[in-house]
Parts: C-alpha cells; structure tokens; sequence
C-alpha cells in the first residue's frame, strides 16, 4: 500500500487517526463534542482535535499516576520546559532564546492578558491582525484598550496583510503593543521573512513591543515554513514577547500548560515583581504531557501533519467542487479553513450550517467587525467524520 493510499480519505485510513467513533466521541466532556452532542450537531467549531492522545504522552501521564507523584512538585525556581523550549527553539528554528527568560503561564490568554497588564494603562491602543482568535479580541475590550485593525485582505490569491491601510492608522494612533499570531488563526497564513521584517520594521519605528503568538508553529504544510518573530535579530528580539504551547500541536489544551518567552530586559522584571502566585501556575500533569511531546512526540507529529494536510486538501476540493463561488484558500498552516459566504449571499453562516447542515462550525463577527460573513471549519478530524462534515456544510450552503 502506498503513502496516498493509506492516506485517501476513501480508502482504508490510518491507524490512530480515522478509526474514530461518532459515537465514542460525542460521550467526550470537553466542549467541542460536548456542546454539539447535545443538539446531536457534528462539531468542527472550536481548535480541538479528535484524535487519541500521542502515545508518549499517554504514558508519561499513566507512569505519572502509576507513581502517585501528584504532590507540590520541586520547582521553585522554574520548571524544566524552560531549558525544554530553548533546546527546541534552536533544534528547529535556529533561533537561541535564554532560557533565563523564559516563563510558564496556564495558557496563552492568561499570558496575553498578562502582559498587556504590564505594558499598557486602560485607553491605549493595541494593534492586532484582524480577523482574529475571539479571545483575544475580547481582551482587548475587557482591559479598556482601544483596537487598532492590522487587516487581512483577500487579493483573490491568497490573504496578505495590508501594510498601505496599517501604517497610517500606526502612524496616528501610535499603539503600544503589536499582537502578532503566526500562523494565522483564522485565515492559516505563514508569514515570509518579508513580511516579518516589514513587521519589525514598524515596530522599531514606532517604538511598539510586539506580543508574538507563535502557537501553530509546528502546524505547518510544505513548502511553508515558520520563522520565529524574536529570531529576527537582537533588536527585534529585545521588543518581542513570545507566547507558545504544545497544545495545540499535540491537543493539550486541557493541560493547562504555556510558555513565555520575554525578550525585554524590562519587561521581564516588571512580571517577576508580581505577586507569584496571582497568575496562577502550570499543573504538574500539564508540564510532565507537554516534555513528553516536545522530546519524544515528534514521530507521531509526523503522522499527524500527513493527515492534516490530506484533510486540508480535501476540504479544499470539496469546497471548490461543490460550492465554486465560494472564496476559500487553502491554508498554509494550522487546521482550519476560512470560507466567505458573501458571494453566495449568506449573512450568518454559523446559524445556516447548523440549522439546515447539522454542523456546528466557527465564524462570523466574533472574529472581528469584517468577518460577519466567515465560515471557520475544523479539519482535526478522522476521514469519515470530515465527510460527514463536509457533506452538511455544502448541502446547506448550497441550498
């Protein structure tokens, strides 16, 4: 059997990650199952993946119980994912951050929320890549910041950020802090080098440190590549915050495990002078799963990417073969689709999917005032369950 065989959609799957169960899934607790099963919906909504956990992380969490090592653990003085993501960063990326700078965080919103606590007062601007992650928009409104739009348009072959309308607005509201999420959650874009450096370029000549969510990192298709924004150089690497995870490469989110790469000085002594614990602390399973994934994962994130990107493709094809004035792209990173349902004349396509396809998908203006008219899709999923989802999507939107 050869590798395209083994990966057809139609064809006999692959082991651990199309031999899934509707029904064994639909009894999950966590929200993405849980909230579907519940109006017997097929979800691809929130950024989950279906598939079983990577079998060294199962077992560093069985052998952690098996153990009963459950107690305070000795880490006073940081965990070992600091010296962890430093080794990964240079083993991947080139890019040698100091460990010495390196902080844990529950997740990456905490840690958004966080330094945005440290870097702004309530009325400054923040710009921010939009459409974007609805939390993160949300932040902004909850701290009092006034959001300053970096847009994605669509120049009909592909997303590109719009550096003419940016700048300007840069130049006339001076915002504080940049948050950068590469790659790009909605739209799947990897940024280039090229657009990275424009990026430093602004930041340096309007002086704005530059939150980087690097979270998709390892959630990258061929030829595309990641470039980590702080590995730019040391200028641009002393204004830059760096906020990553496994959890979303080895579907950790419940975990509760990130890390936080500060490149100033300044910055980084303002956050240890916070009281320890009012931010909380990673769990012990959180940071056990997640040196699991990042020292003995990588064969079966291999695997993994083999069927993202099968899955990517087909939903690319379907789209373009069922619904053709539909405006899709294929995304370079992460998995997830965005869609626009404008030309096909729908205003709410979440609600049209859901009533009418029995899928419940992600979109609309929780991404951003410009998105009412988006579609987000889910492809984290076997063979089988993507058709079903496939097949509820265009008969509604093709209705």
């Amino acid at each position: 059997m050869t590798s395209d065989e083994r990966l057809s959609v139609g064809g006999p799957g692959v082991p651990g990650f199309d031999d899934l169960d509707f029904d064994a899934l639909s009894a999950r607790s966590g929200a993405k199952w849980a909230r579907a099963a519940a109006d017997g919906l097929a979800p691809a909504w929130v950024a989950d993946m279906d598939f079983p956990v990577a079998p060294p992380i199962a077992r560093a969490l069985h052998e952690l119980v098996e153990r009963s090592d459950l107690g305070y653990p000795d880490w006073f003085h940081g965990t070992p994912l600091r010296e962890e993501f430093a080794q990964r960063m240079r083993t991947r990326y080139g890019w040698e951050p100091d460990p010495g700078a390196v902080r844990e965080q529950t997740d990456l919103i905490q840690a958004l929320q966080l330094v945005l606590h440290l870097s702004t007062t309530r009325g400054d601007a923040v710009a921010i890549q939009t459409p974007n992650y609805p939390p993160f928009l949300a932040s902004l409104r909850r701290m009092g910041l006034q959001q300053i739009d970096f847009p994605f348009v669509d120049r009909g072959d592909g997303w590109v950020l719009d550096f003419d309308a940016f700048e300007p607005l840069v130049a006339r509201r001076r915002p504080r802090v940049l948050v950068l999420v590469n790659p790009h959650n909605p739209t799947g874009r990897v940024l280039t080098r090229e657009e990275l450096e424009r990026i430093a370029d602004l930041a340096e000549r309007f002086d704005m440190l530059v939150v980087s969510d690097e979270i998709h990192a390892e959630l990258i298709y061929e030829p595309h590549r990641h470039i980590p924004f702080a590995s730019l150089g040391p200028e641009t690497a002393a204004r830059t915050v760096t906020l990553t995870s496994a959890s979303k490469a080895f579907n950790l989110a419940g975990m509760r495990c990130a890390v936080v790469h500060y490149g100033s000085e300044t910055l980084l002594e303002r956050r240890d002078a916070e009281p320890f614990d009012l931010y909380g602390t990673v769990s012990v399973p959180g940071v056990i799963a997640t040196l699991a994934a990042w020292r003995e994962g990588d064969a079966w994130q291999r695997d993994l990417l083999q069927v993202l990107d099968r899955n990517r493709r087909r939903v690319d094809e379907v789209l373009r073969e069922r619904i053709p004035s539909l405006r899709h792209h294929l995304p370079q990173g992460t998995y997830l689709t965005w869609s626009n349902t404008g030309p096909l004349g729908i205003d709410d396509p979440v609600s049209v999917v859901r009533d009418r396809g029995r899928v419940l998908a992600d979109g609309g203006v929780r991404f951003g005032s410009g998105a009412r008219n988006f579609l987000r899709i889910n492809f984290a999923t076997s063979g089988p369950i993507l058709e079903r989802i496939l097949d509820g999507v265009t008969d509604a939107l093709g209705a």
